[in-house]
């Protein structure tokens, strides 16, 4: 099935007014024009590595583990939420600090059986800088360096509005 067949149909339980937003999402992050990792997922482009470099080789001061969880969903129920509002899933942590100029990373583990999630990750003002798919069952790592102080917004597009958190990026320590 291609890509935006599945999206279609994992964003068919959704209201017209999130429905619109995941599909700006989707355009927004095709208009960005980084580099692919196929036609749909991509790393942060240049413009966008001034403000946070990403890579799957280096040596980080840090790593965090996010996990996918699955707060409702059709094999499991409760049947009345999964009928009114659809399978739900959450990030967990939703809230990360890390310091600007610390590489650190972020190991993301899908831990659906047969859920693919994505990541996508916009930057203080909003534009969307990278997009990562997740597939069931894996764990993927990239190191993260911000160069940039602020709020970064991360959300899994196919399930919103309810899959979100923040990476709050802070000043250097001060030298000792």
């Amino acid at each position: 099935m291609h890509n935006w067949e599945v999206l279609r149909n994992d964003l068919r339980h959704l209201s017209a007014a999130t429905l619109i937003v995941a599909l700006v999402l989707v355009g927004v992050t095709s208009a960005v024009g980084a580099p692919p990792m196929d036609k749909n997922f991509y790393l942060p482009n240049a413009a966008a590595s001034k403000i946070v470099s990403v890579s799957q080789t280096g040596t980080p001061e840090a790593e965090v583990i996010i996990v996918t969880g699955a707060v409702a969903v059709k094999e499991t129920g409760p049947k009345e939420t999964v009928a009114k509002f659809g399978e739900v899933y959450a990030w967990s942590p939703t809230f990360i600090a890390v310091r600007r100029e610390m590489p650190t990373m972020l190991t993301f583990w899908n831990l659906q059986p047969d859920d693919e999630h994505d990541f996508m990750l916009a930057a203080p003002e909003g534009t969307v800088m990278m997009h990562l798919k997740l597939q069931p069952l894996t764990k993927t790592s990239y190191i993260f360096t911000f160069h940039k102080d602020g709020i970064f917004n991360f959300y899994c597009a196919v399930h919103q509005p309810e899959m979100n958190g923040q990476i709050l990026v802070l000043p250097p320590t001060s030298p000792k």
